[in-house]
C-alpha cells in the first residue's frame, strides 16, 4: 500500500487502477506539492455523474494538500476524443464549446476551492495554446516522437478499427494534442502529474513520454477503474437520462434519489468513492444486512448531495423522500416546478406537462410514459394522451409522478 497520504486514501478508497511509476509518483508527493490535472472537454453544458470520479480525485488531491488543476478542453472538444467511442462525436460550433464550458465550470464550485495558493485549484483552458498552434511546427516538434506503430496499438484506436468503425484522421490526432497538453502544463504551471479515466492511459502514457523525450523530466500518469454498476450498467445513465451536477439539470431531490437508488451490492464502494465518510464508518454501513442495508443508502444519498448542493438541499431532500415514500405524505415538500400561465390557458396535455416538469425529455417520450401506465396525477394513474390537466388544479398546485420515484409538485406561476 503506498504510504504518500493522498496515493494512500485513493488506493483504499478504490480511486487507483494503473499508474505509470508508483514508486515515483510517491516519492514527489511525500517531497512537496505536487500540481495534476484531470481534462473535460465540452460536450455539454453540464457533467454527469459519470465525471464525478475524477472530480473527487481532484478534490482528494486537495484535501492532502496538493494542487488540483481543472483543464477545460476548449481546443480538444473542436476534435472530439475518440476513446470508448464507437462513432465520430457530433461537431460543436465555436459558440455551442463556450457556452458549454461556462456552464461546465459550476459544476466544480461546490468540490474544490479556487484562488492564489499553493494548494489552491485553478482552471486552465487548452484552447489557449491549442488555438494558437501551427500545423506544420506541430508536426516538427512534437509529430516526430509519435510512431503510428505504437499509436495503433492503443485501445482509442485498436478498438474503432477493430469495430470497423471509421476512424477520422482528425479523432487520430486527439492523442498527440493531448500530450501536447501535458508538456504545456508542465512549462507554465510545473503540472508533474496527468489523471483520468482507464480509457485515458493510452493518452496519459503517450504525454508522459512526450514529456521525458522533450523536457528530460519525470512526469506520472494515473488512471481511475471504469465505475459501473454491480448489474454491469454505465455509471450515471438512467431511464431517464443522465445524472447531471447542475441543479438546472436535474432538481437535489432526484440526485439524492439516484444514489438512494444504488444496487446492495455497490453500497460500500460508492461510500467509498462518493463521499467523504471515514473508512471504519463505510465498514459498517458496508456490514449491514437485509433491510438494514437501506439505512446505508440513505445516508450515501445524502452524504454526496451534500457534497454537491450543499447539507441544507440534502436534508430537505431526505426529508422530502420519507415523507414521500414512506408516510404516503402530501406533496408539500417536493420539488416545485413552476408553469407559465400562458402555457395552461384552457388546461395542458399531461403528456406536455410530464416534459416542462422535467420528467420526460421529449413530447414522444412523454407520451410513450402515459401510454405505459407510468404518469401519475396526485398518485391516480393516467391513460389517456390527451387528458387535459385544468388550469384550475394548477393554480392549487398538482403532483406529477413518472413512475415511482420522481415527483413533482407543479404550479402556475404567480406572475
Amino acid at each position: 500500500m503506498p504510504t504518500a497520504e493522498f496515493l494512500h486514501d485513493a488506493t483504499a478508497r478504490g480511486f487507483v487502477h494503473q499508474c505509470t511509476d508508483t514508486e515515483g509518483l510517491q516519492a514527489a508527493l511525500q517531497a512537496g506539492i505536487v500540481p495534476g490535472y484531470i481534462g473535460f472537454d465540452c460536450t455539454a453544458d453540464s457533467l454527469h455523474v459519470g465525471s464525478l470520479t475524477q472530480i473527487m480525485l481532484l478534490r482528494l488531491m486537495q484535501r492532502h494538500g496538493h494542487r488540483p488543476v481543472v483543464l477545460m478542453g476548449g481546443g480538444t472538444t473542436r476534435i472530439g476524443d475518440p476513446s470508448g467511442k464507437d462513432e465520430t462525436r457530433q461537431m460543436l460550433t465555436d459558440d455551442q464549446i463556450t457556452a458549454n464550458m461556462a456552464g461546465i465550470r459550476r459544476c466544480f464550485a461546490p468540490f474544490l476551492t479556487f484562488g492564489d495558493g499553493p494548494a489552491d485549484a485553478i482552471m486552465l483552458d487548452n484552447n489557449v495554446w491549442l488555438g494558437a498552434l501551427g500545423y506544420i511546427p506541430l508536426l516538427r516538434d512534437v509529430g516526430v516522437h509519435f510512431t503510428v506503430n505504437r499509436m495503433l496499438t492503443f485501445d482509442s484506436v485498436r478498438l474503432r478499427l477493430d469495430r470497423e468503425q471509421p476512424l477520422t484522421f482528425l479523432e487520430f490526432n486527439y492523442m498527440i494534442l493531448q500530450s501536447y497538453d501535458f508538456r504545456e502544463l508542465f512549462r507554465r504551471h510545473g503540472v508533474t502529474l496527468q489523471m483520468g479515466g482507464s480509457d485515458q492511459w493510452g493518452n496519459i502514457v503517450s504525454g508522459v513520454d512526450l514529456v521525458r523525450r522533450t523536457e528530460s523530466a519525470t512526469v506520472f500518469g494515473l488512471t481511475t477503474p471504469l465505475i459501473t454498476t454491480a448489474s454491469g450498467a454505465k455509471m450515471g445513465k438512467t431511464a431517464q437520462g443522465a445524472v447531471w451536477l447542475t441543479a438546472d439539470r436535474l432538481v437535489p431531490f432526484d440526485y439524492w434519489q439516484f444514489w438512494r437508488n444504488t444496487e446492495d451490492a455497490d453500497v460500500g464502494r460508492f461510500l467509498r468513492l462518493f463521499t467523504e465518510l471515514p473508512l471504519a464508518e463505510i465498514a459498517r454501513l458496508e456490514s449491514l444486512g437485509g433491510a438494514e442495508i437501506n439505512a446505508a443508502k440513505k445516508v450515501l444519498a445524502t452524504e454526496a448531495t451534500a457534497l454537491l448542493h450543499g447539507r441544507e438541499a440534502a436534508e430537505a431532500a431526505a426529508e422530502a423522500a420519507r415523507r414521500t415514500f414512506e408516510e404516503g405524505s402530501d406533496a408539500d415538500t417536493l420539488p416545485l416546478v413552476t408553469i407559465p400561465a400562458g402555457e395552461a390557458a384552457g388546461g395542458i396535455p399531461a403528456f406536455r406537462l410530464l416534459v416542462l416538469a422535467g420528467l420526460a425529455a421529449s413530447n414522444a417520450e412523454a407520451r410513450r410514459l402515459v401510454r405505459g401506465g407510468g404518469a401519475r396525477l396526485d398518485d391516480v394513474a393516467v391513460t389517456d394522451e390527451g387528458h387535459l390537466v385544468p388550469e384550475a388544479a394548477l393554480r392549487d398546485g398538482i403532483k406529477l409522478s413518472s413512475g415511482r420515484k420522481h415527483h413533482r409538485l407543479v404550479r402556475l406561476s404567480p406572475d
